[in-house]
């Protein structure tokens, strides 16, 4: 007798839903009365966990924004606002100095793998405009859109850079920055720290080694135009009117007057210079050169070779007085050989 109501008291425990009198006359009945504040039933065990901030409709709300304004997993969101006691703005600060940490701890590691790809990105605003190099180890990585956005974040830096040097111009400046120098600039006004904690970020998501190359910046006053050329362009909304590609070329003209067709023509000076890969301008007055010809206005024109670039240039009536030309991965192969 005593199994069968050792058996019913099992049931009663697993279930809660048997009545006590089931359990028949006898000394158990006491003993278990006196145990009954013990047990729980499933809708108070409910209740407790419901405790819980993610319990309420407003902070799976909040978890939801957080993921969406971050990108980071659930799990890490939810572990952010855990610790942040909720507070979306912490909540985002705090992901972000972990996805540092981690990305730094991640750089460190892939620290002198060889990075050959990238994007050249190319971003004019006014009478600015800048052309930069950042590199990864595969052409894979190049085509994700957190590479390419990094990407534009080196870009809006180099410009604000550029914007906030305060000369009066009377000619055209140009100025470039190495690895070491674009990395320290600020990563602009909704970022926080510097260019190489976006770097750092972008490691730890990707997982391949990168390298913030160099940049280069033009300012031109009136009476200067700058033409522009991006080789294998793409254009992804999200990223404005950043231009990104393999190669890119910047043509620095001078003009008496603003001309409707000067975009037009910049952009066949810059696909020259892309294509020819020129080394200085020359002058007018120079020699016709051949395909070895290292000057530009004494170069074949790319799209005529039966005149020279100069003799196509004259009749626009602008005279080219600059250029820079940037090719994604360039120096990477000599310093192999080295």
């Amino acid at each position: 007798m005593s199994l069968l109501r050792s058996l019913r008291l099992c049931l009663v425990a697993r279930t809660g839903s048997c009545p006590l009198s089931a359990l028949g006359p006898g000394p158990l009945l006491p003993s278990l009365q006196a145990g009954l504040p013990l047990l729980q039933s499933p809708q108070q065990w409910h209740t407790f966990h419901s405790g819980s901030w993610l319990s309420s409709a407003s902070s799976k709300e909040l978890l939801m924004k957080l993921r969406r304004k971050t990108g980071y997993s659930f799990i890490n969101c939810k572990k952010a606002l855990e610790t942040c006691g909720g507070d979306l703005k912490q909540a985002e600060s705090w992901l972000h100095k972990q996805a540092q940490k981690e990305g730094w701890s991640k750089a460190a590691r892939l620290h002198g793998r060889k990075t050959k790809e990238g994007l050249i990105g190319l971003l004019q605003e006014g009478d600015t405009t800048v052309l930069v190099e950042v590199n990864c180890e595969t052409d894979f990585v190049s085509r994700n859109l957190k590479f390419q956005q990094l990407v534009q974040q080196v870009a809006l830096g180099t410009l604000l850079h550029c914007q906030n040097l305060k000369d009066q111009l009377s000619t055209y400046s140009k100025g470039f920055l190495n690895s070491s120098e674009l990395s320290e600039l600020p990563a602009g006004p909704e970022r926080e720290g510097s260019l190489k904690d976006q770097l750092a970020l972008a490691i730890g998501k990707l997982g391949e080694n990168m390298i913030l190359k160099r940049a280069a910046w033009v300012k031109v006053p009136a009476g200067f135009y700058v033409g522009s050329y991006v080789h294998g362009a793409m254009h992804s909304p999200s990223l404005h009117n950043l231009v990104l590609g393999k190669y890119g070329a910047l043509v620095i003209c001078e003009t008496s007057e603003l001309k409707a067709n000067l975009a037009d023509l910049g952009r066949r000076l810059g696909q020259h210079v892309v294509g020819m890969a020129p080394l200085s301008v020359g002058s007018l007055d120079d020699e016709p050169g051949g395909e070895a010809e290292t000057k530009m206005l004494s170069q074949p024109y790319l799209l005529d070779p039966s005149i020279t670039l100069g003799q196509y240039v004259q009749p626009h009536g602008v005279s080219v007085v600059d250029f820079v030309r940037f090719e994604c991965g360039e120096g990477e192969d000599a310093a192999d050989a080295e």
